[in-house]
C-alpha cells in the first residue's frame, strides 16, 4: 500500500457536498498538496486545500488546474440531460488528466452501470469508466451504491402523504451513508497504486419495507408501503408536481433495486476507509431531521 499524502492531489466538485467530504477526509489524513476544483473557486472556503478553477466545459481551465496533479480526483458532474452533456464533459475530464500528465485517476460511478440500465444516467458512467481504462492512467473506481442521503428525495412526500410509492417489490439496495463513500474515496486517494474497480455499499442490503420500517422507528412517524407497478408510479408522483427527470429517477431506482442491480453488499468501504460503514439505523440517529422535509 502507497502513501501519498505528499503527493499533488486534485478533488473536483469542491463545493459538492461529497467533495467537501473528501476534502474534510484527506485534510485530517495529513494531505500536504492538496487542491480544490470548482467553477467557482473564489467561493470555496476550504481549510487545507488550495483552491483552483476547473470548468468541465472549459478544456483550458481543465489543462490548467491538472498540470502538475499526480493523483485525481474526479466527482461525477450534474448535468443530468438527454443531451449527452455529462458524458462530453467527463471524456474531457480524463483526455486533459492523461494529457496533464495525471498518473492516476479515482472516479465516483455507480453500481453496474450498464446500456440497458433502468437509470437514465447510467449510460454516462458505463461511457466514463471505458474512457478512464482506455486512457493509460492507473484508476480507482468507486461505483458508489446509493447515499441514504438520496432517501431525502421521496420521505418528505411520503411523511405528508402516510405512504411510501414504490415499484422496487422485493428488491434491495444496499445503500450507505455519502460520509462513509467519501472516507473511502479518500484512502483510495492516498493509498491505491494498482488499477481497480470498488463496488461501495453498506453493511446491509433492504428492501424498501425494511428502510421504512427503520425510518418510521427512527421519527415515530406511520408510513405504509404502497406497491405499484413503474407506468402506475411514474403517473402518479408526475401526477402530484414531482418533475418528469425526478419522478424517472425514482422508478428507474425503483426497477434497478427489482431487478437485482443495487443489492451487493462488500467490504469495499472498510478496506479503503479503514472503518466500518453505519448501517441505516444508526445514520438515523443522527441525521433524521434530513428526512422530514
Amino acid at each position: 500500500m502507497s502513501d501519498h499524502r505528499n503527493t499533488p492531489l486534485l478533488v473536483t466538485g469542491a463545493s459538492g457536498a461529497l467533495g467537501r467530504l473528501v476534502l474534510a477526509e484527506l485534510t485530517a489524513r495529513g494531505a500536504t498538496d492538496l487542491r480544490a476544483g470548482s467553477r467557482k473557486p473564489e467561493a470555496l472556503d476550504i481549510t487545507g486545500a488550495t483552491p483552483v478553477h476547473v470548468d468541465f466545459d472549459d478544456e483550458a481551465s481543465l489543462e490548467a488546474a491538472f498540470a502538475g496533479v499526480e493523483r485525481l480526483m474526479i466527482i461525477s458532474t450534474d448535468a443530468l440531460d438527454d443531451k449527452g452533456t455529462r458524458q462530453r464533459q467527463h471524456r474531457a475530464a480524463v483526455a486533459a488528466a492523461a494529457r496533464a500528465g495525471v498518473r492516476h485517476v479515482v472516479y465516483t460511478s455507480m453500481p453496474a452501470p450498464a446500456a440497458d440500465h433502468p437509470i437514465f444516467f447510467a449510460p454516462d458512467h458505463l461511457a466514463t469508466e471505458e474512457a478512464i481504462k482506455a486512457s493509460g492512467m492507473g484508476y480507482t473506481i468507486l461505483r458508489n451504491n446509493w447515499y441514504f442521503e438520496n432517501l431525502a428525495l421521496s420521505v418528505p412526500g411520503a411523511l405528508a402523504h402516510g405512504a411510501m410509492l414504490t415499484a422496487a417489490g422485493e428488491g434491495r439496495i444496499a445503500h450507505g451513508a455519502r460520509a462513509d463513500y467519501a472516507a473511502a474515496a479518500a484512502g483510495a486517494l492516498l493509498t491505491e497504486s494498482e488499477s481497480a474497480v470498488y463496488d461501495l455499499s453498506g453493511p446491509e442490503a433492504q428492501t424498501v419495507a425494511e428502510q421504512v420500517a427503520a425510518i418510521n422507528a427512527a421519527l415515530g412517524s406511520a408510513i405504509a408501503v404502497v406497491p405499484m407497478d413503474d407506468a402506475a408510479l411514474g403517473e402518479t408522483l408526475t401526477g402530484a408536481g414531482v418533475p418528469a427527470p425526478l419522478a424517472a429517477l425514482l422508478v428507474g431506482a425503483d426497477r434497478a433495486a427489482r431487478e437485482g442491480r443495487m443489492d451487493s453488499v462488500t467490504d469495499h468501504v472498510a478496506r479503503l476507509s479503514g472503518r466500518a460503514p453505519q448501517t441505516l439505523a444508526a445514520w438515523l440517529a443522527t441525521n433524521a431531521q434530513m428526512l422530514t422535509g
